[in-house]
């Protein structure tokens, strides 16, 4: 039986197939690469009682990854992350069936190591020995300390507001860093000059099509740790919207597998108010997004003026009947609190941003009470030191604790 099903690469707007073993970029016609694989020679072989014994891990999934030989994998553990259910927090906004996937326990903090682990795990079987990318900071992190467990040199250029932990882990990953005085789209124009220039392996947003096989692990997991059921809706903090095209893909190969039945869960992707080009597009009914100048908000990771897979996050919208929203800074706050007082977790600024969404949507009845919620919180708060001030109160040292 293979390690994996993979079978080709197909152009995500033409359709045109490409021959998956060879490093590519875009395709041909200048769009992402999806990954396909022999799903029906894959129903005929694999089938859920398979996973029971494999490690709790993404690789678990590897007949439906793209790594073809298992002495390529780089791994740090990552995957297979809680599904908690928060009753608290469920009770207090409307939600009863709230659940959280939560991304903080991953190794690098974030679930930006899912689309590390299988990128740089396909580009070293690939042969890449350096890559470039831009980042707003945990991506870059993430593929720089893969890309250093790999063997593999990396240039990875950020804004310098990046989140301080982030550059800290990507410099000391040994990735030839650098701070860029403007947004992820300026990061993105130096790494692309770069590339070709210096003929690297450009590891940018979907401009390798491998990253978003190890983000739909999440999707894979979710059916898996429900039971092989779908929940109703699901709820992504969105800006390059990797994840979410990733989801999307994962329960889409799960029903050719016969492996989940129904509908699709309603997708949900989240914005920032100061950040939301695919927000606007959802309004709008387009198939596109427009650039959105001055973008600006705490929740540093989904602040992506323009992202290049816009058009399959919006058909994913589309095809699941799911909705695209905005919040503020000051609700992302909320949620921050919220969620550590009540539920005992510190989640990122853009997990704080989809539950904000999902108090919001309960609040207007696009969120019915009896229906199964799961929402992402992609990364740990503890990246994002500056996200919220607290003021604890003073004590001089020949002092008492009030009563």
């Amino acid at each position: 039986m293979p390690y994996s099903y993979l079978s080709h690469l197909r152009c995500s707007k033409s359709g045109e197939i490409h021959e998956a073993d060879q490093p590519w970029q875009l395709s041909r016609a200048g769009a992402p690469l999806l990954a396909s694989y022999d799903l029906d020679a894959l129903t005929r072989a694999w089938h859920p009682a398979a996973l029971l014994g494999r490690p709790a891990s993404l690789w678990r999934y590897h007949e439906l990854l793209p790594v073809r030989d298992p002495a390529h994998v780089v791994t740090l553990g990552e995957g297979f992350t809680p599904l908690l259910r928060l009753p608290t927090l469920g009770k207090q906004i409307g939600i009863p069936d709230l659940w959280m996937k939560d991304e903080s326990v991953i190794p690098t903090g974030s679930f930006k190591a899912r689309g590390a682990a299988v990128g740089i795990s396909r580009a070293r079987e690939l042969g890449v020995t350096h890559f470039a990318r831009p980042t707003n900071g945990n991506a870059g992190a993430a593929w720089a300390l893969y890309g250093a467990r790999a063997g593999l040199r990396s240039t990875i250029v950020m804004p310098q507001a990046a989140p301080a932990i982030t550059r800290l882990e990507t410099s000391l990953a040994g990735s030839r860093l650098y701070l860029v005085d403007g947004l992820i789209s300026d990061a993105g124009r130096q790494v692309a000059q770069a590339v070709a220039e210096q003929s690297l392996f450009d590891a940018s947003t979907l401009k390798e099509p491998y990253r978003i096989e190890g983000k739909k692990t999440m999707g894979l997991e979710i059916a898996e740790q429900l039971g092989w059921t779908l929940p109703d809706v699901i709820i992504y903090p969105t800006g390059g919207g990797v994840g979410l095209i990733g989801i999307y893909k994962a329960l889409r190969e799960l029903q050719e597998l016969g492996w989940v039945k129904g509908a699709l869960p309603r997708l949900v992707a989240v914005q920032a108010s100061g950040c939301a080009p695919i927000v606007q597009a959802w309004q709008q009914r387009a198939t596109e997004s427009s650039f959105w100048p001055d973008s600006q908000t705490l929740a540093f990771g989904i602040n992506v003026p323009k992202a290049l897979g816009d058009f399959l996050v919006l058909d994913a919208l589309y095809r699941t009947e799911g909705c695209a929203i905005a919040v503020d800074d000051k609700a992302i706050q909320s949620e921050i609190r919220q969620l550590a007082s009540r539920e005992g977790s510190f989640v990122c600024p853009e997990g704080a941003a989809a539950f904000a969404a999902a108090r919001q949507l309960r609040e207007a009845g696009w969120i019915r009470g009896g229906e199964q919620v799961v929402v992402l919180n992609t990364g740990t708060g503890i990246k994002y030191p500056d996200a919220i001030t607290v003021l604890p109160q003073r004590l001089q040292r020949d002092g008492r604790i009030p009563a």
